[in-house]
């Protein structure tokens, strides 16, 4: 593919990322652009400075972190996929940039701290309040709006990566002899079915 098609194609899939989901396909197509923007090395953001993509990659796996069998958010490649985007979509960039300042900002005021400075325990805290839109204040309403955004398109970016979609078992278009529904999941319908 030629690199004009390509960016034809990775502007295109940017502008869908604001307007609706990304399908699976455009979505492996961005990881396999990140994956050869990775290849010689280290990543080199494309649209965000060094320190905004550490904070992404900090809020990344703060939202999806490692655990014994599947690497965070980061080292699946999230902050690859967004940032990529990002460089394609001047609307989704101001986003980040805007939101990753709105979390410096509040991180200073509340611990002294910018957002990649304070603990693991204060970047939960700040998280804790913008989280859930029962917080919405005129201080807190642009971080909520920016954390919709982050936790949506960082979870997308790992549940399509490879480490995300072997985190769930998706076996892919493979015929299943047996396909057992786990008892937990028949008794939590049953207890909550109206008959």
């Amino acid at each position: 593919m030629s690199e004009t098609s390509r960016r034809d194609l990775l502007q295109s899939i940017a502008l869908s990322v604001t307007l609706g989901p990304l399908s699976l396909e455009a979505a492996q197509h961005v990881h396999g652009l990140a994956a050869q923007a990775k290849a010689a090395g280290v990543y080199k953001p494309k649209a965000l400075t060094s320190h905004e993509y550490k904070t992404l990659q900090t809020l990344a796996d703060l939202i999806i972190p490692a655990d014994d069998t599947s690497p965070g958010a980061a080292a699946a490649g999230a902050c690859e996929f967004i940032d990529l985007l990002a460089s394609q979509n001047p609307q989704l960039l101001a986003i980040y940039t805007g939101g990753i300042a709105w979390l410096d900002h509040s991180s200073q005021r509340l611990n002294s701290k910018n957002f990649v400075g304070a603990s693991p325990e204060q970047q939960t805290k700040l998280l804790d309040l913008i989280a859930y839109r029962k917080n919405e204040s005129p201080i807190l309403g642009p971080g909520i709006r920016f954390f919709e955004w982050a936790r949506r398109m960082v979870v997308d970016a790992y549940y399509t990566s490879p480490a995300g979609i072997k985190a769930i078992g998706y076996m892919g278009n493979t015929a299943v002899a047996k396909f057992e529904i786990p008892q937990e999941a028949i008794d939590y319908a049953l207890k909550r079915s109206p008959v």
